[in-house]
């Protein structure tokens, strides 16, 4: 993971690609957002979705996932070059959330992240705080998620 002084606002990151299917969009309905167009797919083509739709709780969550996955690689790079790993600290909140387009089953969504604000914490000066705009792309190119999400990020000791 990046230290504050590592960032730079305009920097992106592909985070990868999801395929949402019909049983992982159900599993995750069944547990945390059980209506009958996340549920069934007569309901889902039966809604203004037109199809078995993913929660966007689902694709939030699966951003953040890959956005986890994603710092745990650059730290396990970082620790094999023998260099210092930033532990990030947690997020302050977020803005802007938007489920643009159905996520449909068989939707393939591409994450990315891109930094849009770097500040100092008036608060705590060890830290930064970084604001990102999360991005989910479909397979036609069409936006289907975004949020600007915030990270408290550690600024690098001095000796």
């Amino acid at each position: 993971m990046r230290f504050f002084e590592d960032l730079r606002v305009g920097s992106q990151l592909d985070l990868g690609s999801f395929t949402f299917t019909a049983d992982n969009i159900k599993a995750f309905a069944r547990q945390f957002d059980p209506q009958a167009f996340h549920l069934d797919e007569e309901a889902g083509r039966a809604s203004h979705f037109g199809g078995l739709a993913a929660s966007g709780w689902h694709v939030g969550s699966v951003c953040m996932r890959m956005l986890v996955d994603q710092a745990r690689r650059e730290a396990e790079e970082a620790r094999r070059r023998g260099e210092e790993v930033a532990v990030w600290g947690p997020s302050p909140g977020f803005r802007d959330l938007k489920w643009l387009k159905p996520v449909l089953a068989g939707d393939t969504v591409r994450f990315a992240s891109e930094v849009v604000g770097l500040r100092k914490s008036a608060s705590r000066p060890e830290w930064g705080i970084l604001e990102a705009r999360n991005t989910g792309t479909n397979q036609r190119g069409e936006p289907v998620y975004s949020i600007v999400a915030s990270a408290f990020v550690p600024h690098r000791r001095r000796a």
